[in-house]
């Protein structure tokens, strides 16, 4: 039997080459094994941020590229991503703050509108779900009410929910959930609030774990089943991981918010923190982990660096796909070469960005480290434990719906690691080149 090993190495200009290996009986010393039999949680899916900045930029392209970026990702050939988040009003990645409605006189949201969405962001989905042949299941996140509903009075700046607002604010979601699926969309989850411990000079909105708590339990939720929308999964914290579990905890101790609360969303912007997700996993079973948002801050990182860029990604995502998470949702999809636009400055990375003046999109190595596990690891699979001889060949392991076994390995070092991997006393004996990242698939 034959294994399937795909490799992609950037110094030896290697981008997901295929190689078939015959398998064999393999040394238990020095061996990554897979235990296929010990299933855990479900897979999702993969997918980015379909924000108005990516689809600005996405506007800008050609028809040409506009085809060939719409491949890069959801294409068979590309990343073949099926999921999506999106923002309800603005965020950092929107070209200026905006609210769907911003009328505090409009109690029955007669001036509601999704025109904004409608100019950049919508037509970019639609293409996206051309290529798929599928509707993609979308994640809602607020980054801030509209300024009126806010103790601050602007949509940046923090602030926080005035709770006289909480049931207005319910409805307004309710609103906009239903705006959007009468437009073909598919909404299937949303958080309550992205970021809610963060004061960002962008669009931004703080809830203590009590107020998150008592608006996802007693308004959001009931108001979600008063209108039939039982079926949008909500999401609680869409933060980062450090603090992630007792977070859960204090939310989901207030009331109803068990009942209501289907899952827990994570960033990477504070480290790995993979304890805090496995505990979440292990104390709150029944709860969903997904990974929403993560992207590489030219305020914090070399933009020049794309081997350790890449490798960010392949470390956070098998490192969180060990300890219990379900979905992998990058930030935005595209973005200009300066990292943008954004309407504070706030300039990222992408795994796809545009040239000067729009003229061709580019993939960076980090778009080829996810396809590492976007490509192969399919809706429905299960992740399995892996055992590592060393650090050096870091992991992860799933198998999926057909029972073909998918396992990814990362080598992080300056030097070659020897390695035998499979399941049992079967697999096959690699070297995995430095700073390379390998995927085995077999069934």
């Amino acid at each position: 039997m034959d294994m399937k090993v795909i490799t992609t190495d950037c110094k030896r200009n290697k981008y997901w080459e295929e190689q078939d290996i015959k398998m064999q009986e393999i040394p238990c010393m020095e061996a990554v094994t897979i235990y296929p039999e010990v299933k855990r949680q479900e897979m999702k899916g993969f997918g980015g941020a379909f924000t108005e900045s990516s689809a600005f930029c996405y506007s800008s392209l050609s028809d040409q590229e506009k085809e060939n970026f719409i491949n890069a990702y959801f294409g068979e050939d590309g990343l073949r991503y099926n999921i999506g988040r999106t923002h309800l009003n603005s965020c950092d990645f929107a070209l200026s703050n905006y609210a769907a409605d911003e009328d505090e006189g409009d109690t029955a949201f007669e001036k509601f509108s999704l025109e904004r969405e409608e100019k950049y962001i919508y037509p970019m989905i639609r293409d996206a779900e051309k290529k798929r042949k599928e509707k993609i299941p979308l994640l809602l996140s607020p980054w801030s009410p509209p300024a009126y509903m806010k103790t601050n009075g602007e949509m940046n700046h923090g602030g926080f929910l005035k709770e006289e607002y909480y049931e207005r604010w319910a409805k307004y979601l309710a609103k906009y959930v239903k705006e959007i699926r009468k437009k073909g969309f598919r909404t299937s989850w949303i958080t309550v609030q992205n970021e809610p411990d963060a004061v960002q000079t962008w669009d931004s909105c703080r809830y203590t774990p009590r107020q998150e708590g008592t608006f996802a339990g007693s308004y959001l939720g009931p108001e979600f089943e008063k209108q039939g929308l039982e079926d949008m999964d909500i999401f609680i914290w869409d933060h980062n991981k450090e603090a992630a579990y007792e977070r859960a905890k204090e939310v989901l101790a207030q009331k109803n918010a068990h009942q209501y609360v289907k899952g827990i969303g994570i960033h990477w912007y504070t480290g790995d923190h993979f304890e805090n997700v496995r505990m979440i996993r292990e104390q709150f079973s029944d709860k969903e982990i997904f990974f929403t948002e993560g992207c590489v801050e030219y305020s914090r990182f070399d933009r020049n660096n794309e081997v350790y860029k890449a490798e960010m990604y392949a470390h956070d995502m098998a490192g969180n796909f060990r300890s219990g998470v379900s979905a992998f949702f990058d930030w935005n999809l595209l973005l200009d070469e300066k990292g943008g636009p954004n309407h504070v400055g706030n300039f990222c990375d992408a795994p796809v960005m545009c040239t000067e003046n729009f003229e061709k999109i580019e993939k960076h190595l980090s778009y080829y480290y996810i396809g590492h596990f976007s490509r192969y690891i399919k809706p429905g699979a299960r992740a399995v434990p892996v055992s590592s001889w060393c650090m050096e060949a870091e992991g992860a392991a799933f198998v999926n719906p057909d029972g073909e076994r998918i396992l990814v390995l990362l080598n992080r070092q300056d030097s070659p690691v020897k390695v035998n991997a499979g399941e049992g006393r079967e697999g096959v004996s690699l070297e995995l080149q430095p700073h390379s990242i390998v995927t085995l698939c077999w069934k």
